[in-house]
């Protein structure tokens, strides 16, 4: 490490003892010596690409990369064919693997008179292509490989400590494929339950056009393949019920792949059956369970919706009419079921998801009542689900995705602190009144100090809401074709992508930079915990459209900035939350607002040029600012942009040898920078 950047170095989750007047200087000083930091942070897998990259490869890699969120791969996979899948999972492993440099495969690259390619242990030689976002190079799209040589690939070049876990990380590569597969058994059946619950009657897409006249049809193509499939989905998951618009799009979210990690359909130590009955790619439908626990174990804060059951509430059956109801909401009216005083005050009922029952059930003083109460649906998170449209149920989940180390249980105190860091943005946007951004109600939760036993509710604003993860995702009409993202630009933009685009990453990026710059605050608010809210009282290209920002328990913030900035500091129970470190809010940033919210959608929607240029206008309201001009040298300017090794540190790298704190802020490699290859627009463009 070079003495510029080694000054630049702070702890990162400790909060400075410095006064918040050492703030700007602390910025101004680390932005001095960004060359310095970035050539030590930035470059630990650039060393082994650059050695076979070249200005042409950078050049032609512009259009290659930037042509879509659905990788090259994806293209050969057929529908109705889940195997077809897995030469496009194999290679999107080895991209992975390759990306993070795992097993100093970066040094096994070779460039020669035929091209660029990847030497695997087992002597075959994969001929690469130039990268997309996040990394130099990829699998060439008309390379086949299966997940057996690539397993094989990384068990010969990993270090012999980490044997556990490249056998755990081998096995989610075979139960994502496995998902794949189930994916496609289901997809038509869910997709016609889809269509239907995303009908819009009164303002059509322009792509549903009436076969006799040619002109958009008051209501979606509805062929005999459609009616014969949505009466035989009564026996899949979720069929019976009609699915409310509103989950709809959390299913079609559920549809597209995680950006970044590759394995993300997997869930881990979950049999097919369940990921049927339970995932939201599938669109089912169940009831809660419910526990009975000790109220002195009890931390509850807020007030409980009308529905939740007392302990005089009599029990229901999943085939009672009012567990079953024609359409939303979901949950057993509350008028229908008044609650009588409470037989046992002792005690306090807890959601349980029925996934988490036999942990429930082993924790002593804990009963586990009989009868099922509350029919729910899985949002794209899974262990969070719909009660109805407005109100979402997050619960402990026995299961692991994006990582065997990512359990989807619940922490206590992630519970107060989430509570804490949306009160603390709620501060923010009451000074900030220009933003059009808005705050789930995540105030109302419970835990009995135990990661299984925990709960929180969720109230949305009123709105028509879509998450960002949904954006890109294939809209259900048959024959496929427009997007999710082509649908509201017809509704609510005129039929503009480009300026809905523009709108949302205008949202997203002012207010971020915001938050970086004035505040200290960086938000971990990737595409999941971030949602479209279109003003339903208002059609055509003006409705308003705002930015639902959920989960805000990963934030990460800095105590002398709050503090600049008049706010108080939180009391937040883990110290990781906060940081006296800008780079290390500038690697939040990048890796999470810029890669995954911003960069994945715009480029994946063809229209990767709009980033930078909303990213100069964020910026430019800061100009001279010594927070802006470190964001500037992070992201605009620099040579490469920093990114996560997701996979090494959520499964594959032995614990003891990853220092990050936290392994979803494990960094250590970096990829070109997309924003300089880009034409950037006017700052007032």
């Amino acid at each position: 490490m070079t003495p510029a950047a080694a000054e630049c170095d702070s702890p990162p989750g400790t909060a400075p003892k410095r006064r918040a007047t050492a703030a700007n200087r602390e910025a101004a000083a680390a932005t001095d010596c960004e060359a310095a930091r970035a050539s030590d942070r930035e470059a630990v897998v650039a060393s082994g690409c650059e050695a076979v990259v070249s200005s042409e490869h950078e050049a032609s890699a512009v259009s290659e990369q930037n042509a879509a969120a659905v990788p090259e791969h994806e293209a050969a996979a057929g529908e109705g064919d889940g195997r077809a899948w897995e030469p496009y999972l194999a290679a999107r492993v080895l991209d992975t693997l390759l990306r993070e440099d795992y097993g100093g495969l970066a040094s096994r690259m070779t460039r020669t008179k035929d091209g660029v390619r990847l030497a695997l242990p087992s002597g075959r030689r994969v001929r690469l292509a130039p990268g997309r976002l996040y990394q130099d190079f990829v699998v060439a799209p008309d390379e086949s490989l299966t997940l057996d040589e690539v397993v094989e690939a990384l068990t010969r070049v990993a270090a012999p400590g980490d044997a556990a876990g490249v056998a755990a990380f081998a096995e989610e590569c075979h139960a994502a494929l496995r998902a794949y597969d189930l994916h496609e058994t289901h997809r038509p059946d869910v997709l016609t339950r889809l269509r239907h619950a995303l009908r819009t009657p009164t303002s059509p897409p322009p792509w549903e056009k009436s076969a006799q006249t040619g002109h958009p049809s008051s209501a979606p193509v509805e062929d005999a393949e459609d009616r014969e499939s949505e009466s035989k989905s009564e026996s899949g998951p979720g069929g019976g019920v009609r699915l409310g618009r509103t989950v709809a799009y959390e299913t079609l979210g559920a549809f597209v792949d995680h950006p970044v990690y590759p394995t993300s359909r997997a869930r881990l130590g979950l049999s097919e059956e369940e990921v049927a009955a339970y995932a939201p790619e599938f669109a089912p439908h169940f009831a809660l369970r419910w526990a009975a626990v000790p109220i002195e174990r009890v931390t509850m804060h807020g007030d409980l919706p009308g529905w939740w059951p007392s302990a005089g509430t009599p029990h229901m059956r999943p085939e009672d009419p009012l567990l079953r109801p024609d359409k939303e909401p979901w949950h057993v009216r509350p008028e229908a079921l008044p609650l009588r005083p409470d037989r046992d005050p002792s005690h306090v009922r807890f959601p349980v998801h029925p996934l988490t029952l036999p942990a429930v059930r082993r924790i002593p003083g804990v009963s586990v009542l009989d009868e099922p109460y509350l029919v729910v649906r899985p949002t794209l998170s899974m262990r969070t689900v719909e009660v109805d449209a407005r109100t979402h149920l997050k619960l402990p989940l026995a299961t692991s995705t994006l990582g065997a180390r990512n359990r989807r249980s619940i922490k206590p105190g992630t519970l107060a602190d989430g509570a804490r860091a949306e009160l603390l943005l709620r501060e923010v946007l009451r000074r900030e009144p220009d933003l059009d951004v808005v705050l789930a109600d995540e105030q109302t939760y419970a835990h009995a100090g135990h990661e299984y036993l925990g709960w929180m509710v969720r109230r949305l604003p009123p709105g028509e809401i879509v998450p960002v993860a949904a954006l890109l995702a294939p809209y259900p009409v048959p024959g496929g074709g427009p997007r999710v993202l082509d649908d509201l630009a017809a509704r609510h933009r005129g039929g503009d992508v480009a300026a809905l685009l523009a709108d949302y990453l205008r949202v997203l990026l002012t207010w971020n930079v915001r938050l970086f710059v004035t505040y200290g605050i960086a938000l971990e608010a990737h595409q999941q915990n971030l949602a479209l809210i279109f003003d339903e009282s208002r059609s055509g290209s003006g409705a308003r459209m705002r930015l639902l920002v959920k989960d805000d328990d990963g934030l990460l913030a800095s105590p002398d900035r709050l503090v600049a900035a008049g706010l108080a500091v939180p009391g937040f129970a883990d110290p990781r939350l906060l940081t006296g470190d800008p780079h290390a809010l500038a690697d939040v940033f990048v890796t999470i607002t810029l890669h995954l919210a911003a960069a994945a959608i715009a480029f994946g929607a063809g229209h990767g040029e709009l980033v930078a240029g909303a990213l100069e206008s964020a910026l430019a309201e800061h100009d001279g600012h010594p927070m802006a001009r470190l964001l500037r040298a992070r992201t605009l300017d620099a040579a490469r942009l920093v990114g996560k090794s997701m996979v090494s540190a959520g499964t594959l790298v032995d614990r003891s040898r990853i220092a990050s704190a936290d392994i979803n802020k494990h960094y250590g490699t970096s990829g070109p920078n997309y924003l300089r290859r880009t034409p950037r627009r006017e700052a007032n463009h």
